[in-house]
C-alpha cells in the first residue's frame, strides 16, 4: 500500500559566506527508492518554492548516477523547484519524514518552528522520522512527548566530527552534529568516515553521511511496511 513520503530539504544557499544548499544525492537517491517501493513523494523546504542546490554536490566523484538521473527527470525536478513549504504540509498524512543533508542545514534546519513541529507531530504519533548527513541538525531543537531530547536514549548516527574536519568546515557550522546528538543523550554510532552508516531505533532512522542516503531510505521504506 501506498504511503506518503515527505523528503524535507533546505531553503539555504549560505552559511555564512560559504555557498552551500541541499546536497544532492541524499535526496536523489531516496527519491528513487521511495519511488520504486511505490510511495507517494512530496518535496517540502523551510520556505518552500525553488531549493538551492550546493554545487560541490555535482562536481566529479560526487555527482552520483541517481543525482545525475534527478536533474534530467522533469517530474523530479519539478518538485524540487516547487517545494512545498513545511507549514503548508498536512502532517495527519505524512507516513514518513526523511530530512536531507546538506551545509544548508545548518542554517535553516535549527530554530524552524514549522520542521521542529513536524518532527515532533510525526515522531511522538509513532510516524517515521529519517534524517541523514547534516539532516539531523533538526534534531537537536525536537523534545519527545515527555519534553526530553528526541534523541535521548535513542542510538543515533550523523556527520561525524572529522568528516566536518575533512571538509573544512568545523568552524563554520553552528555546533559540531556529534558532539550535539551525544550532548542530548543519544547514543551516538559511527562508520568510518565517508563508509555507510545507517541506524534504526524505533521509528526514528538516521544516516552518517552522504553514502548512507540510499541505505538510510531503504531502511524507511522497510519499516513502512
Amino acid at each position: 500500500m501506498a504511503k506518503t513520503v515527505v523528503l524535507v530539504a533546505t531553503s539555504a544557499s549560505k552559511l555564512g559566506s560559504h555557498d552551500t544548499g541541499l546536497w544532492l544525492e541524499e535526496l536523489a537517491s531516496p527519491y528513487y527508492e521511495f519511488l520504486e517501493a511505490g510511495h507517494e513523494i512530496i518535496i517540502a523546504s523551510p520556505n518552500g518554492g525553488p531549493v538551492p542546490i550546493d554545487a560541490a554536490s555535482m562536481s566529479e566523484g560526487f555527482f552520483t548516477e541517481p543525482a545525475k538521473k534527478f536533474m534530467h527527470d522533469g517530474t523530479a525536478f519539478g518538485k524540487l523547484s516547487h517545494s512545498v513549504k513545511i507549514s503548508d504540509l498536512d502532517l495527519e498524512k505524512v507516513d514518513c519524514l526523511f530530512m536531507c543533508g546538506g551545509h544548508g542545514t545548518c542554517t535553516d534546519f535549527i530554530n524552524q518552528p514549522s520542521l521542529k513541529n513536524a518532527i515532533e507531530t510525526c515522531y511522538n504519533a509513532k510516524k517515521i522520522v529519517a534524517a541523514v548527513c547534516h539532516g539531523p541538525m533538526c534534531l537537536a531543537d525536537c523534545v519527545k512527548d515527555d519534553g526530553s531530547p528526541i534523541v535521548k536514549g535513542l542510538k543515533v548516527t550523523g556527520f561525524t566530527n572529522t568528516e566536518e574536519e575533512v571538509v573544512q568546515l568545523t568552524g563554520a557550522v553552528p555546533f559540531l552534529l556529534e558532539d550535539k546528538l551525544k550532548e542530548l543523550g543519544g547514543m551516538y554510532e559511527r562508520a568510518d568516515d565517508w563508509n555507510s552508516k545507517v541506524v534504526v531505533d524505533g521509528n526514528l532512522v538516521t544516516g552518517q553521511n552522504p553514502q548512507s542516503s540510499e541505505a538510510c531510505a531503504i531502511a524507511c521504506i522497510e519499516n513502512l511496511q
